[in-house]
This record gives C-alpha cells, structure tokens and sequence, in this order.
C-alpha cells in the first residue's frame, strides 16, 4: 500500500527544510537506514536516512524546494507496480506561496540557539521595506559629458575651442543667458594635460537588483536577531585593553612552538571573569519571566559561514586552561564550517564571544544571543600612540564592548565584569597559570 514521507524534524528548531539533495530518484528501492536526501535545516545540511522500505514512486519537493516540518516530501508503495492514483499523501499542506515583490527587477539568478516562543501580549509588526524599480528609462553620461552639454555656446565658439583645447565650462559666457561666444575664448583655461582613464559607460540601469532567497540558517538567524534587537533592553560598556604585554607573550608561545591565537585568551578570560561575576553568566526567560542563573560556564564562539552564523560552544570553559580552549575552538570551527557539529555542540551556552578582529574590525556591538544577556565583541589589535607616565609612546591596543540585557545586568555590574576581562588580557601571563 501507498505511504507518505514527511519532511522530518533535524534540528530543535527547524520549521522548514530545503531539500538540497535527493541521494534516490523516482523508482528506486529504498532499503530501511538508506541515506535518501539531504536537507538543508536552520543549522547545517544534513543527511536524513530511510526509517522504512519501499519504492520511490512520486517525489513532491524537487531539489532546492521548501517544505515545513510533516509536509509531504514523497510518495512510497511496499510494491514496484502499485498504484497510487487517487492516493491523498499524508501531513501536512504545503506552505502558502507568497505574493511576489512589487518591483521591476532584473531577477534571473549558524549559531541560532532554540528558538524563542512570542512574547504575550506584544503585537507589533515589521513595516513593509521594498525596493525602488530600477531607472529603466536613465541615459548614462560621463559627468564631464554632462556639464559640457549644460554649458551655453555658440557653434563657433564649440568648433574653436575644440581646435584650440580650451574648456568651455571654465569660462563665463558674455552672450544672452550667459552663452559663450568665440570673442569669451581668450579667458578660457586650457583642458588639463593629464586625462583621467575612462572606463566603459554601464548596461544597466541603476538601481538595478536581484533577490535570493534566505537560506534555512539565515531565515532564522534574521528572526531571532530581529526579536533579541527589539525586545531586550541592550546597553553597551566599552573598554580599551593595552595588548603590548598580550602580543609578547602570544610570540613568545610561537617561537616555542605553541600556537594559540589572541581569541583563546579571550575565551580564558572571560571564562574566568565569569566565575568571578557569576550575575553575568545569565539569562533571560521571557515566557516565565524569570532570571536564568546558568551553573556552568559554557561560552559560545560565533563562527561565520557562507549560509549565515553559527556559535559552536566550550562547555566548562574555566575548567580548561589555555592550550586545550585553543585545540577545542579550532576543532570546533572546523567542524562548523564543514556542517559536522553535534547538536549539542552548538545548542544552547551561557555567553557568546563575537571577534571580527581578524578582519581589521576595530570596534563594534554584538546583538544578544537570547535566552543569554550578553556577548562580548572584540575588535583588532591596532598600534596607536599613547600616554604613559605622562609621555606619549607607541603602544598596541584592542576594544572590546559588552552589550548587556538591562533587565539581567545593572551597569554596575557589566562594568566590574568587563574591567576583570581587561585585567586578565593585560596581565596574561596569569592565564597561562589561573
């Protein structure tokens, strides 16, 4: 007899899946535990495996199309021949398609915690944000094209100061409506000898745009960020680190044959600093409205991939010292970026470090990654001139901003625990020992 195959639920809180692959095709003998498709969810592309045998003989979402979680995906029969006419697969309906986006485009072409439940009694909705239609009936000039087609002349005038290399639009006509004549010549200046390349005028209008659909992962990632922006009551403590000692130390470990990397002694040190200013290590329940005191240090590390975001975590972060953090975040980034990690290895953490100093990023304000209340963003080392002992010296510093729930954490408190960080990173030979 005919039986539906459902979309199934890979992650705690996948919604919907694309179907990035079907490993069968229509026909085929699918034994129990064969791996069948692969799905791309809100985490990673993963492999789902047939729970029952039988034939393929419909498939209902072709390969790149979306289905909510219990939505039909594809049709079985225990039989080769069987027919399913008149069968009516099982699950639930398929998604309603959206209106398309009213605009005259040229269209031709994690880590997301568990997700959070609405907050009761708040009803607010996003405004519609749509682009302009392209200029599709706009003419490309060069600037100067345009400023000389704008400039009142005489034909004469034009001839002889083409013959001549002058620019008209360096001098002030002395005819009707300032028109220039071949007598206003002698006061204009010459064209300049030295000419900017040209490049090749555009075959586009401007304004011109493609729209892509969100990925499972980034879907998710907008959602919850959305929501954290929106209804946590964010507040920012900056503070400077002098990285001199932290840069020194970290190559001397190097000539040692040690490497660790500047974000494994931010790890340490938050690790620590969090032990010390536990009210940080919270969260925020905002069904129950209640406070979260997490018991464990867990720190998640956001890892940035094509898809969107994901924050692999160091469980018992201040039980591990230096070396083993740095062996711990390269396995887990690696594995991240090859969509390898359990679930447990990205599920939820008590607070979440974001560092874009790799890439030049000096400062910045990471948004909270509820149910936490707070992340700490780190910027890049950079030299600068400073003042010591009152004489100004080269130096090497790094910012670092923590963005704190207001309703978790007093200023007070963010400030104590963020001057304890910058304790540990300025003296960091204590958390090769602490």
């Amino acid at each position: 007899m005919p039986f539906t195959l459902t979309m199934p639920k890979l992650s705690p809180t996948m919604e919907e899946g694309t179907i990035a692959k079907w490993r069968k095709k229509e026909g085929d003998f699918v034994k129990e535990g064969d791996v069948l498709l692969e799905v791309a969810t809100d985490k990673a592309t993963v492999e789902h495996s047939a729970l029952d045998a039988g034939y393929i003989r419909k498939i209902l979402i072709p390969e790149g199309g979306e289905a909510r979680v219990n939505q039909a995906i594809a049709i079985f029969t225990e039989t080769a021949n069987e027919s399913i006419e008149g069968y009516k697969p099982e699950g639930i309906g398929a998604k309603t398609a959206q209106a398309p986006v009213a605009a005259e485009a040229i269209v031709n072409e994690g880590s997301p915690q568990p997700q959070s439940r609405p907050v009761q009694g708040v009803g607010l909705q996003q405004p519609a944000f749509l682009p302009e239609p392209p200029l599709a009936h706009y003419t490309f000039q060069f600037p100067e094209e345009a400023i000389q087609g704008r400039v009142r002349s005489t034909p004469l005038a034009r001839k002889m100061a083409k013959e001549k290399g002058v620019d008209l639009s360096t001098v002030k006509g002395s005819g009707p409506q300032g028109r220039i004549s071949s007598r206003d010549l002698p006061m204009a200046q010459p064209k300049a000898a030295v000419a900017f390349g040209r490049l090749e005028a555009p075959s586009i209008p401007p304004g011109t745009y493609i729209e892509e659909a969100l990925t499972p992962m980034r879907k998710v990632i907008g959602q919850r960020l959305q929501e954290s922006k929106t209804f946590i009551p964010h507040f920012y403590v900056t503070q400077q680190i002098y990285a001199d000692a932290l840069v020194e130390i970290r190559e001397q470990l190097s000539n040692g044959g040690v490497k660790v990397s500047v974000n494994d002694f931010v790890v340490r040190a938050v690790a620590l600093a969090l032990r010390e200013h536990p009210v940080v290590n919270s969260g925020f329940n905002s069904v129950q409205s209640t406070l979260i005191r997490y018991k464990t240090i867990d720190i998640a590390i956001a890892v940035s991939l094509p898809t969107g975001l994901i924050t692999p975590i160091v469980r018992h972060a201040d039980y591990k010292n230096l070396g083993q953090i740095s062996v711990e975040v390269r396995d887990l980034a690696k594995r991240a970026k090859e969509g390898k990690l359990a679930r447990e290895e990205y599920v939820g953490g008590s607070f979440t470090i974001s560092n874009l100093g790799m890439f030049g990023v000096t400062d910045f304000m990471g948004i909270i990654n509820p149910p936490q209340a707070a992340i700490l963003s780190i910027g890049g080392i950079e030299d600068r001139p400073i003042v010591k002992k009152g004489q100004v010296v080269p130096g090497k510093m790094m910012n670092m901003t923590l963005s704190a729930d207001h309703r978790v954490i007093d200023g007070s408190d963010a400030a104590k625990f963020i001057k304890s960080v910058q304790k540990y990173l300025e003296n960091p030979a204590i958390l090769l020992v602490g």
